[in-house]
């Protein structure tokens, strides 16, 4: 490959070539398609319950993930993926109701397809050579994501009211397969034909075995298996506006155009704690913040401001939150060795996991409790979490430090 061509010549690439899959998951699903069902009339507690359904395949994609490897290059996989994603789309919004079986049926494959476009991102990454370029890979990457995340909810929470479905339904998809043109930019990469498809999942089996089957990777594997700085909340809270007298309008300027500003900023922020404190310190800290920002919501008057001072202080914490957790996750997953990306998508997808059942239980929340129940169910469960992880983990310092004392004075007596 000519210098022309590598990877690390078009590092800005990877901030483009993520956007389909924001804009599917975090722009539609997570973050206005609750906001479309209540136009229909559909009750709050049922759109969670969508919305936990269709986040599903952020959690389980590495069931499918190594397609990407046969058949098609990853540019080339990625064009197609977006593509059939934003047509499944089309499909789903001139159904006659957005809710039936057959509409959340073709959302949840578009879903699959656009994770597609997740892992083959991945996968070009992961053939940069240095550490520097991956870095910088990475910052595009989770900067694209959320500054076109935040884009997608924007545009159709602007256009909601203005448009109906059928008509939305098109820009949704222009917006989720066109980016993905933008591999045509992309280095050229040789097909990998080296594995079957069992062989393949057969790797990942034996990868999953030795990253998670030992004691060390317990704590970590429960702490990314708990309720902390999901941002769960992001995708309903467009849909609790209306409780808070909180316009459609009002809604694109809040959590789209703001959120373009605030979660970058939230995670930027994030990396100026001091590196003396360990990744699951300050992962703990922010998300003790985070769920400490929706208790404004639960207490405070059901009236537009309450609204959007927690909103504002919650896109800006969660930030802070996918900032740190990604710190976190590159703890877990320690030396990357030869199959760091397959390891990372795993741990990626066990992360996952919090925000699908957040989802639900915050829409059992408002269905118990109202408006009120949604925000008190995410920042009890989150608040809690926090704060029993860091008693383990303080514990556990305190305790290594002892020992480490312990066995410098045997040391010295002996």
């Amino acid at each position: 490959m000519s210098a022309a061509e590598r990877p690390e010549n078009r590092l800005w690439l990877f901030g483009v070539l993520i956007a389909p899959t924001a804009m599917l998951s975090h722009g539609l699903v997570s973050g206005t398609l609750s906001l479309l069902l209540r136009q229909q009339g559909v009750g709050l507690a049922r759109c969670a319950s969508i919305v936990s359904l269709l986040t599903l395949p952020f959690v389980i994609n590495f069931l499918w993930s190594p397609i990407t490897d046969f058949g098609l290059r990853r540019r080339n996989w990625i064009m197609v993926a977006a593509a059939v994603a934003g047509a499944l789309v089309v499909a789903a919004f001139y159904m006659p109701d957005l809710a039936s079986p057959i509409a959340i049926a073709l959302l949840f494959v578009s879903s699959c397809f656009g994770q597609l476009v997740l892992v083959s991102c991945g996968g070009m990454m992961g053939l940069l050579s240095s550490e520097s370029a991956r870095r910088r890979a990475g910052s595009y990457y989770q900067a694209g994501g959320l500054a076109f995340g935040a884009a997608g909810v924007f545009v159709i929470s602007m256009l909601a009211g203005r448009l109906n479905l059928h008509a939305l339904s098109w820009v949704i998809a222009g917006m989720v397969a066109l980016p993905g043109l933008a591999a045509l930019a992309a280095p050229v990469q040789e097909k990998i034909v080296r594995e079957s498809f069992g062989e393949e999942l057969r790797r990942i089996g034996r990868e999953f075995r030795r990253t998670f089957l030992r004691w060390e990777a317990v704590p970590y594997t429960l702490l990314l298996c708990s309720p902390l700085g999901t941002g769960a909340a992001i995708g309903l809270l467009t849909g609790l506006a209306k409780d808070y007298q909180v316009s459609a309008h009002q809604v694109a300027w809040m959590n789209g155009l703001a959120a373009l500003v605030l979660t970058p900023a939230g995670a930027v922020a994030a990396s100026r704690l001091p590196v003396r404190m360990k990744s699951t310190i300050g992962f703990l800290a922010t998300s003790a913040v985070n769920a400490g920002t929706l208790v404004i919501l639960w207490v405070g008057p059901l009236r537009p401001a309450t609204y959007f001072v927690s909103t504002t202080l919650f896109l800006f914490t969660i930030g802070a939150c996918y900032a740190m957790y990604t710190s976190v996750a590159l703890d877990f997953l320690g030396d990357s060795g030869k199959s760091g990306c397959a390891r990372f998508s795993i741990i990626n997808s066990i992360g996952n996991g919090p925000v699908t059942y957040m989802d639900w239980l915050d829409g059992r929340g408002y269905a118990q409790w109202g408006p009120r129940g949604l925000p008190a169910t995410d920042a009890v469960l989150g608040l809690a979490a926090a704060g029993l992880w860091m008693v383990y983990f303080l514990f556990r310092r305190k305790s290594g430090r002892n020992k480490a004392i312990s066995a410098w004075c045997i040391s010295r007596i002996s």
